[in-house]
């Protein structure tokens, strides 16, 4: 049976004097507080949203009738069956009618104007992604009214658990604050409340890591073993993955590579500065067997990406790889791992130069200074060291590779 609502009159609003929430329905309450002199009565809108009890302030009787309220309960009503929260919506209202920015107008501006000093989409997505959900709470406030208090109530629930989400919102926080001052919409000469180095760093208990820490690797004895189950796998994110493993790149850059970017016949990758953690053009000198690769999948070519996805002019997913790691149901190994197999092979096994094997790895070596003098970066020498690591991981016995159905991951 529904609820009644509509159970006060305007006379008996006007009359009640008991301290205490007099129930009009549809969860409108006359709130009375105090006695004589100093009573007061005003209007509450109870509702549930996100799994959280709210009370809406509906403004003070008489100043708000009975009728007003109602009419603002309605409102707020739809709001919530909607799956809105009234409260932001109105403060959000009130911020627009005052001209004051919130958070998430300056986060969202924010974004947009840094938008062309990133590589890719991934920054932007994580940006957003950060700052949309675990800054919920702060996007519909004031960006001038955002304290301390407000910052760590967005810190605290996962400083611990999420370590490194945690420090990069922290820093996204502190620049979307610092962008409101450059603007004028918080005084100059007020501390960034998100700032970590003698403000929160006394409030929040420091952890033992800070950075990302080392990336998951297989023992590059085990590489070659592993390369021989891997060839047994029909799908082009197998063949994906070994070619990431031969060439020692990021999964980045072999994911996204074009056809455009391969010279066959001077056996060489030329992946631009743009897809470049560092910014500068890398060359990879091929070895033959990722010719072999290239040149199996240059048969079932259909787009400008060398490892087509399933979507007609799409690369792989980002996670393709990892997926062929867990379906061999190797542990404890990330793709990029093998960068740090070939690193550990290069340096116990071989007598090429430590600088040879961070080139291959698209290090940058040394200070502006050396860097300004070192011009070259060793192609011919290079190519000796990564045809050594493709023989190192071509398995005893060798197979064939495998044709492509562009219809597998």
């Amino acid at each position: 049976m529904a609820r009644a609502r509509n159970k006060l009159t305007a006379r008996k609003v006007a009359t009640l004097a008991e301290p205490g929430r007099h129930s009009d329905g549809g969860s409108l309450y006359l709130a009375i507080d105090g006695s004589g002199a100093a009573m007061r009565r005003r209007w509450l809108f109870l509702f549930n949203c996100r799994g959280k009890r709210r009370e809406m302030g509906l403004g003070g009787f008489p100043e708000v009738s009975l009728a007003d309220a109602r009419a603002q309960r309605d409102l707020a009503e739809q709001a919530v069956r909607a799956g809105r929260d009234p409260i932001e919506e109105r403060a959000a209202a009130r911020q627009a009618e005052a001209g004051k920015p919130t958070f998430g107008q300056i986060a969202d501006a924010l974004i947009e104007a840094k938008g062309p000093e990133w590589r890719n989409d991934k920054h932007r997505a994580q940006w957003k992604m950060t700052l949309e959900v675990y800054a919920a709470p702060l996007r519909t406030r004031p960006v001038d009214e955002i304290d301390t208090e407000a910052v760590l109530g967005i810190l605290q629930p996962i400083w611990q658990t999420k370590p490194e989400t945690a420090s990069r919102l922290r820093g996204r926080i502190e620049a979307v604050l610092d962008a409101a001052r450059a603007k004028g919409h918080i005084p100059r000469n007020e501390a960034n409340p998100a700032r970590w180095r003698g403000h929160l760093d006394k409030l929040l208990p420091k952890r033992t890591k800070l950075s990302r820490g080392h990336h998951a690797a297989m023992d590059y004895a085990d590489v070659p073993g592993f390369i021989a189950e891997l060839r047994g796998r029909d799908a082009t994110a197998a063949l994906c993955l070994e070619f990431t493993i031969l060439t020692a790149c990021r999964s980045g850059e072999t994911l996204n590579a074009l056809w455009s970017e391969i010279d066959i016949d001077k056996k060489l990758w030329m992946i631009p500065a743009a897809r470049m953690k560092a910014a500068r053009e890398h060359r990879v000198p091929l070895s033959d067997r990722a010719l072999a690769i290239l040149e199996n999948l240059a048969t079932a070519k259909t787009g400008e990406f060398v490892f087509g996805g399933q979507k007609a002019g799409k690369p792989l997913s980002g996670m393709a790889m990892e997926m062929v790691l867990r379906r061999m149901k190797v542990d404890d190994v990330t793709v990029h791992g093998f960068r740090s197999a070939f690193r550990d092979w290069a340096g116990n096994e071989t007598h090429f130069p430590r600088e040879l094997a961070e080139a291959a790895l698209a290090h940058v070596i040394g200070d502006k200074a050396e860097q300004a003098y070192r011009r070259g970066d060793a192609l011919e020498k290079r190519r000796a060291l990564m045809e050594a690591w493709a023989n190192y991981c071509e398995p005893t016995t060798t197979i064939n590779v495998i044709p492509i159905k562009r219809n597998e991951i």
